[in-house]
């Protein structure tokens, strides 16, 4: 499967975006998909995923403003995100991982995941 992320931008704080996932090839009951994002000076970090039954799953930072869905007929999976703040910027990736190396919707090592190129949030005060 071969993974593009897109829809990054800069917003004011209190604003709204939606990331794009473009997976080919991409069956819900055959791939968990997960976004992952990296700020400025910090580590990489998950967001939220989507395990293959169905479930999502968001880290605490983000659950309220961030919601994960997918349009199956086009293969599309998107992060909506709300309510931004400063401390949401950073750059975002999609990540489709084969089931088998799936845990909780989470790739069980980064290897085992195709990774976009990533989009980039700046969210400003």
């Amino acid at each position: 499967v071969q993974v593009a992320d897109s829809g990054g931008d800069s917003v004011q704080a209190g604003g709204s975006l939606r990331l794009s996932c473009t997976a080919s090839r991409y069956r819900p009951d055959m791939y968990c998909v997960s976004w992952w994002r990296k700020g400025s000076g910090k580590d990489r970090e998950r967001v939220g995923s989507l395990d293959v039954n169905g479930a999502t799953n968001y880290v605490d930072a983000v659950k309220g403003r961030f919601s994960i869905s997918r349009d199956n007929d086009k293969s599309i999976l998107y992060l909506q995100m709300n309510s931004l703040k400063p401390e949401d910027s950073g750059m975002y990736y999609c990540v489709a991982t084969y089931r088998e190396y799936c845990r909780g919707g989470y790739p069980l090592d980064s290897d085992f995941g195709a990774w976009g190129q990533g989009t980039q949030v700046t969210v400003s005060s």
